[in-house]
This record gives structure tokens, C-alpha cells and sequence, in this order.
């Protein structure tokens, strides 16, 4: 006898065990099968968001993975032509909403090469420490919803925490909590306020002294462990292969980071602070460590930026520019270290005030792009474990 199902789960529908209903053991040994066509999404707790995974499997093991994206597709990149160089910023700082500063920076990046605009100093040091600032509150983010969706309550409300003391800063300074739009084109829209500085150095030091309490509650528990230790693990072939980056990337033994390989904005006079961690195993729970051990590394490098800031005399923090901003005819490419892996713009002008053509290559379409060569052979419950730990943000992948 032959059985062929397909469940959606994201649509609400229950696979059962055929065995079982006819009252048998469960064992299929005597019976030949065919392989079941599992859908999680689009609409699934396990997905982040409107991400489709067709799922082929045998029995409980997933023998196929096909991700179905584009449920959020918004055509940024045929929008960013037909909006000037200021307008495209608001745009951009929302594909990644956890990542909205490090968004608007690579846009901002691509337009000044392309002008050959000196940004002061000032501003410089400046954006360096709020991408420092905006990369904790993303790890925070998924430091505290990865041990949710595998059943740990407790330690979002931690997260969370810490991530309310980034954002009063943040908000201060900017006025917004998750799109900033404190980018201009030659620098910042304002300077800081007056004591902004000493309220972000007492933020950083509050974070770093009770991060330990979500480090403590979770790395050791026997539970996520359990989830997490030498499952899905992902080899450098793959990450080289599928054009993975960032945490995920190193995670799996694999020393790359464009803050140091390629330094731009204030990373090359940081050297000395900025520590690439590493972890070789490539597993959850590798992801999860060195996503944590990036927090800290942030918070060192926020402590030098204030400091630096701090012994700087006043002075201007954008360029003055043109109320019809036009950008030579060329091209060039900008990619910045995003808090979830590389993130790249490439920019064709022809002259105009709005872009030819603005290519946006983001880190969590590659990180997802690995998903059907490291699924199968792997149980159903385990693939929540490794999409989770694959730290994408839905609109970041299909743009």
C-alpha cells in the first residue's frame, strides 16, 4: 500500500502516523512508503516570518529542503530608482529592521565614494560607535528569541532588558527606536546631545555587567545543550560555497571580518579592540556562543569610541552639500560588516539625482541559501534548532 501526504503546517493542518490509525505499530518495515511533502509556512512560529520551507521527508527525517521566499518582496531595488540619494536612505535602514543604522551606513558608504565627499572626523568615530550599538541590540534580539523557540521562556525578558537600555540612548540621539535615519549623505543628520556620552558609557557598562546573567542561564543548561551541541553543523566548504557570512561564518571556524580584513569608518584605528571570535565546531550552539561573545566585543569597541569621542574637540559632523544632490556617472561598490554578515551596494550613476541601478546584496538571503544542503539527514524537531540558529530577518531576504 502506498501513501502519499502533503501537510501544510503553516496552514494549520496535522500529519499523522497511517501505521497508527489503522492501529498497527508504527513500525513500516512491512509497508512501502513514499516520501511526505511537509510545508512550514508560510505563516509558522519556527519561521521568523513569511518564509516557506518545503520540507521532503522520510518519516521523520528531512530528506529535502526547498526555502520558497519572496512573501515580502517589496521591490526596494526598483524603488531606490526612483527616489533621490536622501530619500533612498529611509528605504533602505528597513529590509533588516534589526539592523536599520548598518542598513542606511552602506547606502550612505556607496554615495560618498561615488562623490569623493571627506567625512569629518567627528562623524566618522560617530558612526562607528552607533553601528557598534545597533550590532548589540541585534544580538540581543536573537540571544534572547533563539531559546524561546526552543522552549526557553526566561531568557527573552533579559534580552529584552538590555536591549531597552541601547535603545534609550539610542532614541535620545535619534528620535527613532528602530529606523534611526541618522545617516545623511556626507555624515550625521545632528550632533550629540549635551551628556550623551556619559548616559551611553553608564548604557554600555550596565549591558556588560548583566550580560553574565544570560550567559549563565542558558550556556549551561543541560537542556539546550541537548538542542544545540553538534547539531546542524555547517563546514567551511558550505559557507564558502553558499556565500554565508558573519557570526554564522565564523561560527564555523572561518576568520573573516571586513571591520578588520577591510577596515572602513574608524575599525582600522581599532584594531587593538576589535577581537574576531572564532568557534570551529559549526553547530547551534556554536552560533549561539559566538553571537554572544560578539556582544562583548561591541561593548569594548562602543568603550573606545566614547573615549575617543570623548577627547575630540567640537566640530561639524556632516558636509555641507546641495539641495539637488547629483552623483557622478560611474560606478562602485561599498559592503559593510552588517551584524548579520556582509552586507553589499553596488551603485551605477549616470548623472542623475536618483541612482541607475543600487544592487543590494544582504547577508540573510546567503544564510538562508544554505538551508537545503544543510537540513537533510537532520529530524524534523531539530530543524527549528538550525533555522533559528541561522539568524536571518525574513525582509532582509527577499527585499
Amino acid at each position: 500500500m502506498s501513501i502519499e501526504k502533503v501537510v501544510g503546517v503553516g496552514a494549520g493542518a496535522a500529519g499523522f502516523d497511517p501505521a497508527f490509525e489503522r492501529g498497527g505499530t508504527g513500525d513500516d518495515s512491512q509497508l512501502p512508503t513514499t516520501d511526505m511533502v511537509l510545508n512550514i509556512g508560510p505563516q509558522h512560529p519556527a519561521t521568523h516570518g513569511v518564509l516557506r520551507l518545503r520540507l521532503t521527508l522520510d518519516g521523520e527525517r528531512i530528506a529535502g529542503c526547498e526555502p520558497i521566499v519572496g512573501y515580502m518582496h517589496r521591490g526596494a531595488e526598483k524603488l531606490f530608482e526612483v527616489r533621490d540619494y536622501r530619500q533612498i536612505i529611509v528605504l533602505a535602514n528597513r529590509h533588516d529592521w534589526l539592523s536599520a543604522f548598518a542598513n542606511e551606513l552602506g547606502v550612505v558608504l556607496a554615495v560618498e565614494r561615488m562623490m569623493g565627499l571627506e567625512v569629518p572626523v567627528r562623524a566618522v568615530w560617530l558612526r562607528t560607535l552607533l553601528a557598534e550599538l545597533n550590532r548589540v541590540l541585534n544580538h540581543l534580539m536573537f540571544l534572547g528569541s533563539y531559546p524561546l523557540e526552543l522552549g526557553a521562556i526566561t531568557p527573552v525578558f533579559y534580552a529584552f532588558r538590555e536591549r531597552e537600555t541601547i535603545q534609550g540612548v539610542l532614541e535620545e540621539l535619534s528620535g527613532g527606536r528602530m529606523h534611526y535615519m541618522f545617516n545623511r549623505v556626507g555624515g550625521l543628520k545632528e550632533d550629540l546631545p549635551h551628556g550623551w556620552l556619559g548616559r551611553t558609557a553608564d548604557a554600555s557598562a550596565a549591558v556588560r555587567k548583566r550580560l553574565p546573567d544570560i550567559e549563565n542561564l542558558i550556556l549551561g543548561n543541560e537542556i539546550f545543550r541537548a538542542r544545540t551541541v553538534g547539531i546542524g553543523k555547517l563546514s567551511p566548504e558550505l559557507v564558502a560555497q553558499y556565500g554565508v557570512s558573519g557570526p554564522i561564518a565564523r561560527a564555523s571556524g572561518v576568520d573573516a571580518d571586513l571591520r578588520r580584513d577591510e577596515p572602513y569608518l574608524a575599525y582600522g584605528d581599532l584594531q587593538d579592540v576589535l577581537r574576531v571570535v572564532t568557534r570551529p565546531d559549526g553547530d547551534c550552539f556554536a552560533r549561539f556562543w559566538v553571537l554572544l561573545e560578539q556582544v562583548k566585543v561591541s561593548l569594548d569597541l562602543v568603550d573606545a569610541c566614547i573615549d575617543k569621542l570623548a577627547s575630540m574637540p567640537a566640530g561639524p559632523v556632516n558636509v555641507r552639500l546641495p539641495k539637488i544632490l547629483k552623483v557622478p556617472e560611474g560606478q562602485t561598490y561599498a559592503w559593510t560588516e552588517s551584524p548579520l554578515g556582509i552586507n553589499g551596494y553596488y551603485l551605477v550613476s549616470r548623472g542623475d539625482k536618483t541612482p541607475w541601478r543600487l544592487k543590494l546584496r544582504s547577508a540573510s538571503f546567503n544564510n538562508i541559501s544554505a538551508l537545503p544542503a544543510l537540513l537533510p539527514g537532520t529530524m524534523i524537531p531539530d530543524m527549528i534548532a538550525i533555522l533559528g540558529s541561522m539568524f536571518f530577518v525574513v525582509g532582509d531576504i527577499d527585499k
